[in-house]
């Protein structure tokens, strides 16, 4: 039996990726190494530009528990000093507090309803490339057995088989002075300010919730969630402890010599899962290639870095919902020539951009009074609107500009939040990128010239009908005229004209044939 995609690791990231390839009309295998899904808590929200994509996906709703989209946050941190992002006008910071593991379980639930088959306990111990696909070598719980594939996808993370068994190098560096210790606690009720949400320490002070609160000694952070309060600390040139789990009295000798002052806090109430963590040192690596022929990297696989900011699954969801319809694309035959490698070229600007804001953090919080100095100057950077607005954008991913032709402002970049006016209500342009169709917006305002804008843009998808959706509407703020969207929520061309002329339509064609393939018909050059 041959597969069409075979996913190693069965995180966020491979079940995403599974989801987005059925949307496609692909089914994929999910092979996971854990015979159980895992009691951890690697994160514990959701930051950035991909709360916007799991909205249009349809699942921001199960995992918010209700039925209001997603909304900008008002603050936020960079380096542990402070985003007043309630001043920007288009604030692009979304948040969402949910644990990964409950992410991890609404995923699973969807691949499943999408007809996603996931092996658990299932591990990837070979391969061997080909002209024509993989071969995968399992140990599974009955013993070894092989399967055949057509593209093999590595999500299986930071220590990565598939990237090694591909000879795949992982260059970078390794920070070995920081320790870090988390765990879920209690705190005294009295401690909680009422107006803020932050916390009273004793001889010390107030630190506002969910910020990263910089010492001459260490870093802190206070965060109540609703699924537990999680108290945390890193130092520097402290002995790491080895492999041996943290205890509540190290995490309080940490807290004292952090801040100068003891917390009283117990052990965490509840069944939990609950968290007690140490974590040494750090990871900033990025893989030499993400592809190597019909295996290609995602996720963690791809790249790791520092997890400050919470830039991990704002990242890698957003790489497998870039890979997942190009991928599709080449197994049903329409893809154009060099579709798949566009991956690549525009996910690794992206994870490039991670490393370097991660990387700038780590040197904003670390000890010395030249440190403290570079952070005074930042703080008075920060007062400046067009500072925040920057990074804002840097740290949420709605900076990126993919390269693709033509010279309208939205073309390469994230689709706006818009709902549309149509014959039967209005909808949220989120809604109509739930089956990762690609769309073609008529958006012009006006009955009549929409009237005939429909009928040269219906005349323009001769061909493509097959693969792109035409929807007229009329937008609630201003848009283009007409706007291309690719089932990743990027605008693939647009155009302010409420009338297609040959040029434009030539145009239009040309971005249509760019990222859609050939019309109907002719031969695309695709098929894998």
């Amino acid at each position: 039996m041959t597969v069409d995609v075979l996913i190693a690791g069965a995180g966020p990231n491979g079940l995403m990726l599974a989801c987005e390839l059925s949307l496609g009309g692909v089914r994929p295998i999910v092979l996971e190494r854990l015979p159980d899904n895992t009691k951890e808590n690697r994160a514990n929200g959701l930051v950035g530009q991909v709360v916007r994509a799991l909205d249009r996906r349809g699942l921001y709703e199960r995992l918010s528990g209700g039925a209001e989209p997603p909304r900008p946050s008002p603050a936020f941190v960079f380096g542990a000093l402070p985003l007043e992002l309630s001043r920007l006008d288009d604030n692009p910071m979304y948040g969402l507090a949910v644990p990964q593991r409950r992410v991890e379980q609404v995923l699973e639930e969807r691949a499943r309803e999408l007809g996603v088959e996931i092996l658990r306990g299932h591990e990837l111990t070979g391969l061997a490339q080909d002209e024509d696909g993989v071969t995968v070598e399992i140990a599974g719980p009955e013993g070894p057995y092989t399967l055949r594939t057509r593209f093999l996808v590595g999500a299986d993370g930071g220590h990565s088989r598939v990237r090694k068994l591909c000879g795949i190098g992982f260059p970078g560096v390794t920070r070995d002075g920081s320790v870090s210790i988390g765990a879920h606690v209690t705190v005294p009720a009295e401690l909680v300010d009422a107006a803020t949400g932050g916390l009273n320490v004793p001889g010390y002070g107030l630190i506002p919730p969910f910020m990263h609160h910089r010492t001459d000694h260490g870093l802190f952070v206070y965060a109540p969630f609703p699924t537990g309060t999680l108290v945390n600390t890193t130092e520097w040139n402290r002995d790491g402890g080895g492999d041996r789990p943290p205890t509540l009295d190290e995490l309080r000798e940490s807290v004292r010599r952090v801040l100068g002052a003891d917390l009283p806090f117990g052990p965490p109430e509840g069944d939990g899962p609950h968290l007690l963590r140490r974590l040494s040192g750090g990871n900033t690596r990025l893989a030499e290639r993400f592809q190597d022929r019909r295996v290609l990297l995602a996720g963690d696989a791809a790249h790791v870095h520092s997890a400050i900011g919470g830039p991990g699954l704002n990242l890698g969801l957003q790489d497998v919902i870039n890979l997942g319809w190009k991928l599709a694309a080449e197994i049903r035959g329409w893809a154009p020539p060099g579709l798949l490698d566009t991956y690549e070229t525009e996910r690794r600007p992206a994870a490039e951009r991670v490393v370097m804001h991660t990387q700038a953090q780590s040197a904003l919080i670390a000890p010395g009074p030249e440190v403290t100095a570079l952070r005074v100057l930042f703080t008075e950077l920060l007062r400046d609107e067009r500072t925040i607005k920057h990074i804002a954008d840097m740290m949420s991913g709605a900076d990126i500009r993919y390269d693709l032709g033509g010279d309208h402002p939205l073309a390469g970049r994230p689709a706006p939040d818009l709902t549309l006016e149509t014959e039967t209500g209005p909808v949220r342009l989120a809604e109509l990128t739930r089956r990762a169709r690609p769309l073609l917006l008529n958006l012009t305002p006006d009955a009549a010239p929409a009237a005939a804008l429909d009928g040269a843009l219906d005349g323009a998808l001769e061909g493509w009908r097959d693969r792109v959706d035409l929807v007229t509407g009329k937008a609630d703020r201003d848009a283009p005229a007409v706007l291309l969207v690719r089932p990743d929520c990027y605008v693939a061309w647009a155009s302010d004209s409420p009338r297609l002329g040959e040029k434009e339509r030539d145009a239009l064609r040309a971005a249509l044939t760019a990222a859609f393939g050939a019309p109907s018909g002719t031969s695309s050059g695709a098929g894998g």
